[in-house]
């Protein structure tokens, strides 16, 4: 999964996933182009077959409207970046490193009026008909996240029941300077030296808005934010290389400590108590998020009946490969017989006893490394398509104040700054679990299963699908983010690499993609029927662990992540169609002349763009 500002599907900034800024890519590749042609032909040296060539066309002139679109584009994102510094951050602008949002219920209603503006602005504006076809596409995605940043301050608004939005103002702002820039290492500690003075500010912003929040999401925000009070209160000194105890960071971490802490206080014994809010969105609110989230073209209806489909199909699949296994695991036992009951109970033999491959929990994040050369190689290799250099992907081990959603998470490097390291984060058990719990944790992400994870947060999946994403020209389509694009693509190459041969046709290795598959389709289901149809955590349970073969452990996990999200556990399957789909397409159109990087590549090129363009502009 992403994180940061990759992972705000269902934590919204107040407006706009991503800002990014125009690069000279294209501008140069049309250069060398022109250049390679001067040098083919000079100056006096006409060739017999060119005298006898029309005279080629001169190229289109630029199409003025484009030109008022960007201008407005980029007005708008500079209004954005003044009114929200940490936005700005995540996006790779650093003019307002030294501040943090103001988050008073006031500033907030200000935000919404300047959507509402630009909203009603746009169509006035420009004339849709005299922009590009690829600029046209721009104009829909703008307005589309327009739209739904409005719907969702009205309908799901994070800053009133989610007591976690505050921690990620407080607690990311900091440590993405340290993490993510490019600037200077001293310039970074002034500048967050400065953006810590404002903690108390967001405190009292959160003491001030969140009123009835569900108990689950408190109880998270209470976790994080120990961790937060830990990191100012040591870890800061460690990542941002200064001594600990010294200026300019001591005092004002010292002032953030005690807010946190009176935060703290203010979590446990008030707003826990009164968090009684529910978390489910309700069939209806739940149908159109799902509908602005996707820009796909799918109901919630729709997507639901083509996930229980492919849950059906994958647990077909899966039995197949477990039965192939089945004798050298447990030889002389007799496979369990082909009904429902009889393949489900052999798949998860086999999965258990598989799973006893992996390492110490202490050495969770450096056996993930550990997949890295062997994955890239079979990369370059094949031919897959071509991987970034240099490699600015780092794969480091999770904060103790982003935890608590998932195992692992890829926070890219910001478009703004696309040089910065990309963060392939990796979460050891927490030191409060059971041994018990700890093993099922290890056994669920054992050696096999962290491969797949590399293959989808890293190589060839998020990490390098967004250094892709960070070529393209467009600012809208690199900041005006599509998570079912991102996530999708991610699930996509899981079975992609494996199909051409990764692994060598290891058993193990198969089963488990399978597995990591058919949780993204069951995430599907269980984001539906957890929001729509008041499913219980028992059902919940049994669907995850049932059809999607996952332990006790990992499936308490996803009940949780399902109450503090909603739609974005859709993304993943509903993306992974469209690339899937997409690819039999346009292989089937192309025949033998189908090269499988080059149309990796061209997908790519695309920017990060919601996945119902991909024909016209794939094909």
């Amino acid at each position: 999964m992403l994180m940061g500002t990759h992972a705000l599907s269902d934590g919204n900034q107040p407006f706009g996933p991503k800002i990014q800024e125009l690069t000279m890519y294209r501008v140069f590749f049309a250069f060398a182009l022109l250049l390679g042609a001067a040098m083919m032909s000079l100056p006096g040296e006409t060739s017999a077959e060119d005298k006898d060539k029309p005279a080629a066309p001169k190229p289109p002139a630029p199409i003025k409207e484009d030109a008022v679109f960007s201008k407005l584009f980029q007005t708008w994102l500079a209004e954005e970046f003044e009114a929200h510094p940490l936005f700005a951050t995540q996006q790779g602008n650093h003019e307002h490193d030294d501040r943090l949002d103001d988050l008073s219920p006031a500033a907030r209603a200000k935000d919404l009026e300047r959507a509402r503006t630009w909203l009603a602005r746009l169509p006035k504006t420009l004339e849709r008909d005299e922009l590009s076809r690829s600029v046209q596409i721009d104009l829909d995605i703008w307005l589309a996240n327009l739209t739904y940043s409005l719907w969702s301050a009205e309908n799901d608004n994070r800053f009133v029941f989610d007591p976690r939005v505050y921690g990620e103002y407080m607690s990311d702002g900091v440590f993405l300077l340290f993490t993510q820039s490019t600037l200077p290492r001293e310039r970074n500690v002034q500048n967050a030296a400065k953006r810590i003075t404002q903690i108390p500010k967001i405190v009292a912003a959160a003491k001030a808005s969140l009123k009835n929040p569900p108990q689950e999401l408190t109880q998270v925000a209470i976790k994080r934010n120990l961790g937060a009070i830990a990191f100012f209160e040591k870890e800061i000194y460690t990542i941002s290389g200064e001594t600990p105890g010294s200026e300019p960071l001591a005092t004002p971490c010292k002032a953030a400590v005690a807010a946190l802490q009176d935060y703290q206080t203010f979590l446990e014994k008030e707003l826990l108590p009164k968090s009684k809010g529910e978390w489910r969105l309700g069939k209806e609110k739940f149908a159109k998020k799902l509908e602005l989230e996707l820009d796909a073209g799918l109901t919630a209806d729709q997507v639901l009946k083509l996930a229980e489909e492919e849950a059906d199909r994958v647990e077909r699949e899966m039995w197949y490969v477990a039965k192939q296994l089945w004798s050298k695991l447990f030889p002389g036992k007799p496979v369990p017989q082909d009904d429902v009951t009889g393949r489900r109970a052999a798949i998860e033999a086999v999965l258990a006893e598989l799973g006893k491959n992996h390492g110490k929990p202490e050495d969770l994040v450096a056996d993930a490394r550990k997949t890295v050369g062997k994955i890239k190689a079979f990369i370059t290799e094949k031919k897959i398509l071509t991987l970034p250099n240099p490699d600015t992907c780092k794969i480091v081990e999770m904060p103790e104040f982003q935890r608590g959603f998932s195992l692992a998470y890829l926070n890219p490097a910001p478009p703004l700054d696309p040089k910065a390291d990309s963060l392939y984060a990796v979460a050891p058990p927490p030191a409060d679990w059971s041994p018990e719990r700890v093993e099922t944790l290890l056994r669920e992400y054992n050696s096999a299963m962290l491969q797949v994870l590399t293959i989808h947060e890293a190589y060839p999946g998020h990490y390098v699908q967004l250094a892709y994403s960070n070529r393209y020209p467009s600012l809208v389509r690199k900041v005006l983010y599509s998570g079912t694009f991102a996530e999708g693509w991610a699930v996509y190459t899981e079975q992609m690499m494996l199909d051409q041969g990764y692994g060598d046709g290891d058993l193990s290795l198969r089963l488990h993609q399978l597995k990591f598959y058919q949780r993204a389709v069951i995430n599907a289901i269980l984001d539906h029927k957890m929001h729509c149809e008041n499913m219980t955590d028992e059902a919940a349970k049994k669907l995850l662990m049932e059809r999607g073969f996952q332990t006790e452990a990992e499936a308490v996990g996803k009940i949780s992540r399902s109450k503090q999200s909603s739609t974005q556990l859709s993304t993943y399957f509903v993306g992974r169609t469209a690339f899937y789909k997409l690819r039999q397409e346009v292989q089937k159109a192309r025949g033998d002349r189908f090269d499988l990087g080059k149309f990796h590549e061209a997908v790519l090129s695309q920017g990060t763009l919601p996945v119902k363009y991909l024909p016209e502009l794939v094909k």
